[in-house]
C-alpha cells in the first residue's frame, strides 16, 4: 500500500510539474506576440555608445513573416547604405552592395559593433529558441528560467521579468552554459503604435563584459503587413528596399 501511495505521490508531482512548464510557455508565447506579431514591419534605429561618450548610430528597415524569418535593411550611416541581412531559423547572412553573394554570419557575431549581436537585432520568437519554466511569481511580474532547445543558438539561457497584467517583457538577463551573465537587456517606454501593437518602443543593453559600452535600440513606424515568401530568399536580399 506505502508502494503505491509514493508511486502516485511521484506521479502526481510529475504531471503538476508538467502542466508548471506547460503554463510558463503559454505566457512566454503570449508575451512573444506582444513584442513581435506574426508579420510586420518597422523602422529602428540602433545607438552604440562607448566610454570616452562617442556614439555610432545606424537605421534599418526590417521585415518578418512567422516565426523565423526576419529580414533587415541598411538605411544609415552612408557606409553601410545598402547592406542587409537576413535570418532562416538558425541560419543568417550579410549582403554587401558589390561583393557579388551573401556571406554566412552567426548570432553572435555583430555587424554593427556594439553590445547587441546579430541574433539581438534578428530577434526571433523566443518561444522558438527556448523552452520555459516559472522561476519566481511575485504579485506583478511572471519570472521566467529559459533553456535553449538546442545548441545553435546564441545564449544558452535567460531569465525574464514579464509584467502579468500586459504580458510585456520588461528585462531579459542572458546567460552562457557556464552560468556567466553575458549582458542584459531592459525593454523600455511602451508605445502605442496602433491597431493593437502596443509595446516597448526601447531596448537597451550592458554587459558585465563590456564595461562602459551600451547599446539602445529605438523602434519607430511599426504596422502589420503581409509579405510573400519570396521576399525572405537570398535572391530577394538585394531588393528590400523596393518593400519601401
Amino acid at each position: 500500500m506505502i508502494r503505491y501511495k509514493w508511486l502516485f505521490s511521484v506521479l502526481s508531482l510529475a504531471l503538476f510539474s508538467s502542466g508548471f512548464s506547460q503554463n510558463a510557455n503559454e505566457i512566454l508565447k503570449q508575451a512573444d506576440e506582444k513584442l513581435l506579431p506574426e508579420s510586420f514591419e518597422s523602422y529602428r534605429k540602433l545607438i552604440n555608445e562607448e566610454p570616452d561618450g562617442s556614439k555610432k548610430e545606424f537605421i534599418f528597415y526590417s521585415v518578418k513573416k512567422g516565426k523565423d524569418n526576419v529580414a533587415m535593411l541598411y538605411l544609415s550611416p552612408a557606409s553601410d547604405k545598402g547592406r542587409a541581412t537576413l535570418r532562416k531559423g538558425d541560419n543568417m547572412w550579410l549582403y554587401i552592395p558589390n561583393v557579388g553573394r551573401p556571406i554566412r554570419i552567426t548570432s553572435l557575431q555583430s555587424v554593427v559593433g556594439g553590445v547587441f549581436n546579430n541574433s539581438d537585432i534578428m530577434r526571433l520568437d523566443y518561444s522558438v529558441e527556448y523552452n520555459a519554466t516559472f522561476n519566481e511569481k511575485t504579485d506583478s511580474q511572471y519570472i521566467l528560467d529559459l533553456k535553449a532547445k538546442t545548441t545553435s543558438v546564441a545564449y544558452d539561457k535567460l531569465k525574464m521579468w514579464v509584467d502579468k497584467k500586459s504580458l510585456l517583457v520588461e528585462k531579459v538577463e542572458c546567460y552562457a552554459a557556464s552560468g556567466t551573465l553575458i549582458k542584459t537587456l531592459e525593454f523600455k517606454e511602451i508605445k502605442d503604435f496602433g491597431n493593437g501593437l502596443v509595446r516597448p518602443a526601447v531596448i537597451e543593453t550592458t554587459s558585465p563584459l563590456y564595461k562602459g559600452f551600451r547599446s539602445v535600440l529605438i523602434y519607430s513606424k511599426l504596422k502589420l503587413r503581409k509579405f510573400p515568401n519570396e521576399v525572405f530568399t537570398l535572391d530577394y536580399i538585394p531588393r528590400l528596399g523596393e518593400l519601401r
